[in-house]
């Protein structure tokens, strides 16, 4: 299952504010230099290389005068703010030393959502790889809301992987890898060595305990990775600190824990659809339905709509599940929830056209 990246594919590297501070919070310098050393080896070995690196807040804090890290989000918001000039002053000093320039790039949600933003952050980013310029990305945490905000490091590494067409993604966090059973409460819990997107056990880890993989957890790792996955993308979930952890994982050895891809990739829109906007209520579907989404690339009609839960709008993410097979599916929904509770099992001339088209539809399991 496993296999070396794509040559001259770019890598994309993701590393955690918990594998870049020390015991006390702030940031480690030792551990700047280390991932940047590593990620210029990878560049080296000819893969062009993009860092997604937390540690703004971590960075900040301290320069602030506090004692410990804010807890407040406007307190997050200062910290970040005068944090990301001095994470990238080091690591731009860092990479200087080893013969790499780097760019800075901040990124939202938007990303995706706007064709425009989406075109406009993936020309930057290629030209910064052209260039052999290592972009370094973080959220905009400093004056991003909710609304436009990713919500993790984890699931940005795989938007930008998808940005990028990666040929892997490595995210690096203090275990390693993924393991069955909890490593804090279990004497000798399974390692995946490797796994399948779709396998069970992702499963149970994504809506699981939160486990001891950084501040993000288990649950966005295994997110992220299932995210690249739709995008054709391998990802390896490996400890920041094991020697040589990138080279290893960029030359298909047994590093970490591989998560092997979907066998094609999906549009940004649709990855968006499907793993960055939270849903706002479930449809279910017959079997009839569930088999002309599936198997047949359907729009989703309200004759086969069987069920709905949630108060969702028009153009809200909605989730497609059906008896048996559980989700199957997500899209913009064209109905809001009372109208389409009005029009349930009717046939879409009837109703006023489709619930889900096609192009708004995201299948998520096997045909």
């Amino acid at each position: 299952m496993r296999r070396p990246a794509q040559p001259g594919r770019p890598v994309v590297v993701k590393v955690g504010s918990s594998s870049l501070t020390g015991e006390d919070g702030t940031l480690s310098a030792a551990a700047v230099a280390r991932t940047a050393r590593q990620v210029a080896g990878v560049m080296d070995l000819g893969f062009p290389a993009v860092l997604v690196s937390s540690g703004a807040v971590a960075a900040g804090f301290p320069r602030m005068g506090l004692r410990r890290r804010p807890t407040d989000l406007p307190g997050l918001q200062a910290a970040a703010a005068v944090g990301q000039g001095l994470l990238m002053e080091r690591y731009a000093a860092e990479f200087a030393s080893l013969g790499r320039v780097v760019g800075q790039v901040l990124l939202t949600k938007d990303i995706l959502a706007n064709r425009d933003q989406y075109l406009h952050a993936r020309e930057a980013l290629q030209r910064l790889l052209d260039l052999g310029i290592v972009p370094i990305v973080n959220e905009n945490d400093t004056v991003v809301v909710d609304e436009l905000k990713v919500g993790d490091n984890d699931s940005l590494a795989a938007i930008v992987g998808h940005l990028v067409a990666a040929g892997m993604l490595i995210v690096l966090t203090d275990t390693p890898g993924l393991f069955a059973g909890d490593p804090r409460f279990e004497d000798d819990p399974e390692f995946i060595d490797a796994v399948r997107h779709t396998d069970e056990v992702l499963d149970s880890l994504l809506h699981g305990d939160p486990g001891p993989l950084g501040s993000g957890g288990v649950a966005t790792k295994v997110a992220a990775a299932r995210m690249a996955a739709w995008s054709g993308i391998p990802t390896v979930i490996a400890a920041s600190g094991a020697a040589d952890v990138l080279d290893a994982a960029v030359r298909g050895d047994s590093v970490g824990t591989w998560v092997e891809p979907h066998r094609s990739s999906i549009g940004a829109r649709k990855l968006w659809i499907a793993f960055g906007l939270p849903a706002a209520g479930t449809i279910t579907v017959d079997d009839g339905a569930a088999a002309a989404i599936v198997a047949g690339g359907k729009s989703l009609l309200p004759a086969g709509v069987r069920n709905l839960s949630g108060d969702f709008a028009a153009g809200a993410a909605v989730e497609v599940a059906a008896p048996g097979r559980g989700l199957i599916g997500k899209g913009l929904v064209r109905l809001a929830a009372p109208d389409l509770r009005a029009v349930l099992g009717l046939h879409s001339s009837d109703a006023g056209g489709e619930v889900i088209h096609r192009d708004d539809l995201v299948v998520l399991v096997a045909g």
